[in-house]
C-alpha cells in the first residue's frame, strides 16, 4: 500500500499535474481509484506470471517480466482514461 500511494502521490504531483482538481474529495476518489487499477495490475501480473511458468513452461523470471510489461501497460491506460480521466473524477 505504501508503493502505491507513493505512486499515486507522484502521478497527482509530476505526471498528471495538469489534471489536477482541489479539493480533499477529489484527491480521495482519485486515490480509491488508483488503488484499484493497481489491484487490478496485480491481478493481471500474478495471471501472466501463473500462465507463462505453469502452463507455457518459461522460467519464472522470464514469466515475472511479461506480467510486469502487461501489469505496466493495464495500470498507465487505465489510470489515464479512469483516474485521471478529466477535471471531474466523480
Amino acid at each position: 500500500e505504501t508503493s502505491i500511494i507513493t505512486n499515486y502521490l507522484l502521478n497527482y504531483f509530476v505526471t498528471f499535474k495538469d489534471r489536477q482538481v482541489p479539493g480533499a474529495k477529489s484527491f480521495l476518489v482519485r486515490l480509491v481509484k488508483f488503488n484499484l487499477v493497481s489491484l487490478g495490475g496485480l491481478v493481471i501480473n500474478l495471471g501472466i506470471l501463473s500462465f507463462f511458468t505453469e502452463i507455457v513452461g518459461f522460467h519464472y523470471m522470464l514469466s515475472n517480466l511479461i506480467g510486469i510489461a502487461g501489469a505496466t501497460l493495464w495500470n498507465y491506460f487505465v489510470n489515464n482514461w479512469w483516474t485521471w480521466k478529466d477535471s471531474n473524477p466523480v
